[in-house]
């Protein structure tokens, strides 16, 4: 994937993708403090909203807090769900893209009216109603995305969630941001070999397997908005434990930085499928790899945009508009 070329250049998908890159040199941690600074009171946060606003934000700053053995308790959930749950001693962030997110909105709703004073909005957008209903509110600096798949909002959202954690955590993340962009834009315009993009075009199912810091969960989505194929998340080693019993000849399973200790179970419960396995890694492994740059703490950002590079390697080989999908919208359920 590159710019040069006017079969990526064309679409608004590809030009956000780039637009990563920038979207990270140009991030402030600071921007988050007003939320660590609750955080550090409440010792509790809910990380809130629906679909990529949530999914690799939530999940990713989650997975470092407790790696890092956080004292703050950090949860996440849909916000139909949290709105069932006792939040009064939460810091709440509601995320949300666009700002009009029925489900998000809601939920912010709802802490008003039971008098919450420690929920907070996370959007894309000036001016939206998310804005007018929370205690405060950062809009990001990435802009409104003219693409229906959200990107590099995503990592933005992703970034701002994180850098909470490097707060409360006291950890000096400078030096690993510094770094970051050359590596995401590295990862965007890898050669991804024909051969891999041949076994895509063969499966009935694309699966992603990987850790619950969103990365892998957040592919399968954006797989199915961008190359309008089916797809399924493998949790963990849950692609160990019985999913092979439907996956079809031919299928392929792409691992975001297989677990070194089972390559061999791989290997026997993948060759037993008969489906092709395509590893996200930072080194070789037993199987067909996409080596990316090592990142580091940050590793999630360059998993996440190498799967990106590959997403549209595969649109583009099917023709596919990648700006328009047949139904997907831009705000999924909007109020």
């Amino acid at each position: 994937m590159n710019l040069k070329e006017q079969k990526y250049a064309q679409f608004y998908l590809v030009q956000e993708m780039m637009g990563t890159v920038e979207t990270v040199r140009k991030f402030k941690p600071a921007d988050s403090d007003f939320v660590s600074e609750s955080a550090a009171r409440t010792g509790r946060i809910m990380f809130s909203g629906e679909g990529s606003s949530r999914i690799m934000p939530a999940k990713n700053a989650i997975r470092k807090a407790l790696a890092w053995g956080l004292d703050t308790y950090c949860h996440t959930e849909g916000s139909h769900q949290a709105c069932e749950y006792d939040l009064s001693k939460y810091t709440v962030i509601c995320d949300s893209n666009s700002g009009r997110t029925k489900e998000t909105l809601m939920l912010a709703g709802q802490l008003k009216a039971e008098g919450h004073k420690d929920y907070f909005g996370l959007t894309a957008n000036e001016n939206t109603p998310l804005e007018d209903v929370c205690v405060k509110s950062h809009v990001l600096k990435c802009g409104w995305e003219n693409a229906v798949a959200a990107t590099k909002s995503v990592v933005e959202q992703a970034l701002f969630c994180e850098s909470i954690i490097w707060k409360l955590a006291g950890k000096d993340m400078a030096a690993a941001l510094e770094t970051l962009p050359e590596k995401l834009e590295e990862a965007l315009t890898l050669n991804i070999p024909a051969e891999i993009i041949d076994w895509v075009r063969g499966a009935k199912t694309i699966y992603f397997a990987g850790m619950n810091d969103g990365v892998a969960e957040e592919l399968t989505l954006k797989t199915n908005e961008i190359t309008r194929r089916k797809s399924d998340f493998l949790e963990g080693t849950y692609a160990l434990h019985g999913p092979e019993e439907v996956m079809e000849d031919g299928d392929i399973v792409f691992v975001v930085k297989p677990i070194e200790s089972e390559y061999a179970k791989y290997q026997t419960v993948f060759n037993g499928a008969n489906v092709h396995v395509v590893a996200i890694d930072t080194k070789k492994t037993p199987f067909t790899t996409i080596v990316v740059p090592d990142a580091g703490e940050l590793q999630a950002y360059v998993d996440l945009c190498a799967g990106w590079n590959i997403l549209v390697e595969i649109a583009s080989a099917d023709g596919i508009n990648l700006d328009k999908p047949e139904r997907a919208r831009k705000v999924g359920n909007e109020m």
